[in-house]
Parts: C-alpha cells; sequence; structure tokens
C-alpha cells in the first residue's frame, strides 16, 4: 500500500509522508536523465513553502492564544516548534547553497 492513498486523511504527518514519497518519486526520475537541477529547486521551493506554511500557523496560534480562542498552549507549543525547526532547516539549506555558489564562482577556468 502506497501511503500517498492516505492522503485524504487529515493528518499533516500523513500528508508529508506523502510529499515526501512524491520528492522520491522526482528524485528516481531525476536519476533516469531528467533534469537534476529543476528537480532540486523545485524541492527547495517546496520546503520554502512549507516553511511559511508552518510559520503562519504559529501565528494563526498566537493569534487564537491572544483572542482567548486557543483551548490550550500545547497547539501554539508545538506550532512555534515546527515552525522554528522549518525556519532553522531553511536556513541551513540556503547557507549550503550559498557555499556551494561560492565555491563554483572561486573555480577557475
Amino acid at each position: 500500500m502506497d501511503i500517498a492513498s492516505l492522503y485524504h486523511v487529515s493528518s499533516g504527518a500523513v500528508r508529508e509522508a506523502a510529499e515526501q514519497t512524491g520528492a522520491a518519486k522526482r528524485a528516481a526520475a531525476a536519476k533516469e536523465g531528467q533534469d537534476l537541477f529543476s528537480t532540486v529547486l523545485h524541492d527547495a521551493i517546496d520546503n520554502l513553502h512549507t516553511t511559511n506554511s508552518y510559520i503562519s500557523d504559529a501565528e494563526n496560534e498566537k493569534l487564537k492564544l491572544a483572542l482567548g480562542q486557543a483551548e490550550n498552549t500545547h497547539d501554539l507549543s508545538i506550532a512555534m516548534q515546527k515552525a522554528s525547526y522549518a525556519l532553522q532547516y531553511t536556513v541551513a539549506v540556503r547557507d549550503r547553497f550559498l557555499e556551494a555558489y561560492r565555491e563554483i564562482m572561486q573555480m577557475q577556468i
């Protein structure tokens, strides 16, 4: 059974696993001769969108807590941690891209 068949389930973990399965399929297609750079670029863009959604979710939870609509603070702390980890990961990936770019630019032809 493929995890993508469970995509309609409302769990974020299942959706993320299905998206990772899609990323794995794109990586396999790239190994078969398709444009690898395009695949990496699309994955980076997908990661940026995921990070933005986590940050947005954390902001929404903050607003709910401030307005007294939150039932518990656990949702806020979970959303904040997800946003924090996603942002740390995104910054690490950006730093690696910049490092690789600098190395390429310093190469002598």
